[in-house]
């Protein structure tokens, strides 16, 4: 929340399951599109949210799975809960708010009478939240019993049911839309209420978002019957709500252009990365190096002496590479080694991301830079820390003055280049 000391020029807020992450994308294209977006030309003054059905235990889980950048804030359990930042620090506030007229026992005693409920998994099952599985014919029916029988001892509650088959029973003050209602007038008590603010989701435990006043709605191609009846009922003739042509993550870039809330164009999309230096930043040269790191690596690259001499060129003359093996050369040396490594991922599933992008600028011509670099090779990924000095002392554009690597805990033990 402290991250920007004004308001953020965007905030994205966006499910994940079928929306952010594709499962259909084995080569995960739209999501590294999205990310490249992201961290090149979105982090430094927007803001990111994550908000999913999964409980904190499946987040995790599915961070492991996708190459998922880090949002600035996580509402988790179909909006039970709040956290902040990369070590998700929980919203207290919200939890006392949500303890309003709810006893989670009355809700277990009351739904085990109900043999059409089938319990999902113990780590679905939260402080504000009590998860099943029910068939959709007889959704409908058990929604309307159970509202009844809770009310009748004394509980508000709400009873969301998503995906043809989840049915969730939340606090009536709780939700997807709730949570961020709840954070929308939270910035705007502090003066930092987003300049705009983009929804996007593909199920009926996402319509809650959509109709929160104000905000941008992107439902992706591949949205689900639940959320496409919700908005022809609700919302059919609103300007603001999207119904994308393409999917997932693909979706919300192509909402992003649709609406002309920012650039929409990807490095990912970009043939030559060497001349995408329009509205230059530094956040935006981090993402470029690594992803001309990659088209090298699996010998996307045409004129590798081209290539070679540009990197050189971006490289301080006494700048210092530190490996996270402890070894440190020249900058200029150890990009030699490049001329060795051309294509030796040639043909397989190799990409490169980076993630929570931070550039702090510490003179008139010099900047500081801290983010995550990761590398994916199919299932298999390692990462690490790279802290970075860039200066525009000596050249009109970005050279790399320093650069320090340390392994992340998760990482495997291959060899690093950069």
């Amino acid at each position: 929340m402290d991250r920007l000391k004004s308001s953020a020029r965007l905030m994205i807020v966006s499910d994940l399951d079928h929306t952010m992450v594709d499962h259909h994308d084995p080569e995960n294209t739209s999501i590294l599109r999205f990310n490249a977006l992201w961290e090149a030309h979105y982090r430094h003054d927007s803001l990111l949210v994550f908000s999913t059905g999964r409980s904190p235990t499946l987040y995790k889980q599915l961070r492991k799975e996708k190459p998922m950048i880090t949002p600035d804030i996580t509402i988790m359990s179909v909006g039970t809960e709040i956290t902040y930042g990369k070590s998700m620090v929980p919203d207290d506030g919200w939890v006392q708010f949500l303890n309003q007229k709810w006893d989670k026992g009355i809700v277990i005693e009351e739904t085990s009478k109900f043999p059409e409920l089938s319990r999902q998994a113990e780590t679905e099952q939260r402080p504000h939240k009590v998860s099943f599985y029910v068939k959709k014919e007889k959704a409908e029916q058990v929604t309307e019993a159970l509202n009844k029988v809770l009310k009748g001892r004394g509980l508000d509650v709400k009873i969301i049911y998503s995906g043809g088959i989840d049915l969730d029973i939340l606090p009536q003050g709780a939700g997807k839309g709730q949570a961020l209602a709840y954070l929308l007038k939270k910035f705007e008590s502090e003066g930092k209420q987003p300049v705009n603010t983009l929804v996007c989701g593909d199920s009926g435990n996402d319509a809650e978002l959509f109709s929160i006043p104000g905000v941008h709605g992107v439902m992706v191609s591949n949205a689900q019957e639940e959320l496409l009846q919700w908005y022809a009922a609700n919302a059919k003739n609103n300007p603001k709500i999207l119904h994308a042509s393409e999917r997932c993550a693909a979706g919300i870039i192509q909402a992003i252009g649709h609406f002309k809330l920012g650039t929409n164009i990807s490095p990912r999309d970009v043939s030559d990365l060497t001349k995408d230096i329009e509205n230059a930043h530094p956040a935006h040269e981090v993402v470029n190096f690594n992803l001309l790191l990659e088209k090298w690596r699996r010998a996307e690259v045409e004129d590798t002496e081209l290539f070679l001499a540009g990197l050189k060129a971006v490289a301080h003359p006494t700048g210092i590479f530190i490996h996270p093996s402890g070894t440190e050369h020249h900058i200029k040396d150890h990009l030699n080694i490049l001329r060795k490594v051309y294509g030796d991922s040639q043909g397989k599933p190799l990409k490169i991301w980076v993630d929570d992008v931070s550039a702090s600028q510490i003179g008139s011509d010099t900047w500081l830079l801290k983010f995550d670099k990761w590398e994916l090779y199919g299932e298999e990924r390692q990462g690490c820390v790279v802290t970075a000095i860039m200066s525009t002392k000596e050249s009109n554009w970005f050279t790399w003055v320093h650069i320090h690597q340390t392994f992340l805990e998760q990482s495997g033990k291959q060899e690093w280049m950069f």
